[in-house]
């Protein structure tokens, strides 16, 4: 039997468990009377080019200083914003990304997220990936699980795992994830599916972070027996 997304959720499920991504400081939050959802925003953006633990550092300058809040970002200096990411890498484009969402989420949606995602997934993605240097990645990483939408997030990773499984799917963004979509909105109920999409997505991170790096370690990999790649290659 051929590895298909909905198997590969199985698998992985079976040796991980549910990993409950996307992490957010809730008690932050509760204490600070801000939107947690706000964080992943941000942290999706954040994350673009660097590890999890850069943007952690990022994150926490952002609620040291008080930021991490759609008004503080949309009115601060964009000098000082971009100190207080430097952890994240490329901070001053970073800097203008996040200032730019948080001031349209100001000046059209009232500092109101509910607002912003309770509209059609497709016309908030559109809106998302206009915005400078915010792509389909980073979109579909908001939308998931920051807004609770169902819509499968593919990365660099999951191009890999997909090319050396392989998976029966085209390598372009929309075809991996038309790919994904399609076979486990067919095994699972619509009301499950952004579940199942976000921890999928988390679980492939991991798998290519302990497993499937770019130099493979493949004698310990939960897919050892559906793989087909060659780790002698490398």
């Amino acid at each position: 039997m051929s590895l298909s997304p909905t198997l590969l959720y199985q698998i992985l499920l079976k040796k991980l468990g549910n990993l409950y991504w996307w992490p957010i400081d809730k008690n932050y939050h509760k204490k600070n009377k801000s939107d947690p959802r706000f964080e992943v925003i941000i942290g999706a953006i954040l994350t673009q080019n660097t590890s999890w633990s850069n943007v952690e550092k990022a994150l926490e300058n952002l609620k040291s200083d008080r930021k991490l809040n759609i008004k503080s970002i949309a009115d601060a200096n964009l000098k000082n914003l971009t100190k207080i990411i430097k952890p994240s890498g490329f901070f001053n484009q970073k800097a203008q990304r996040i200032q730019t969402l948080s001031k349209l989420l100001k000046d059209k949606y009232n500092y109101n997220l509910y607002n912003f995602f309770n509209r059609d997934i497709k016309i908030i993605r559109k809106e998302l990936v206009s915005i400078k240097g915010i792509g389909l990645e980073t979109a579909d990483s908001i939308l998931l699980y920051a807004g609770d939408k169902p819509i499968f997030v593919v990365d660099a990773y999951t191009k890999r795992i997909c090319n050396r499984l392989p998976l029966d799917t085209e390598t372009s963004y929309d075809e991996i994830q038309l790919f994904f979509e399609n076979d486990l909105s067919k095994n699972y109920e619509d009301k499950i599916l952004t579940k199942v999409y976000g921890e999928l997505h988390a679980q492939i991170v991991i798998l290519a972070k302990d497993y499937c790096r770019k130099k493979p370690n493949c004698t310990d990999c939960p897919l050892l027996k559906d793989c087909m790649f060659d780790d002698k290659l490398f």
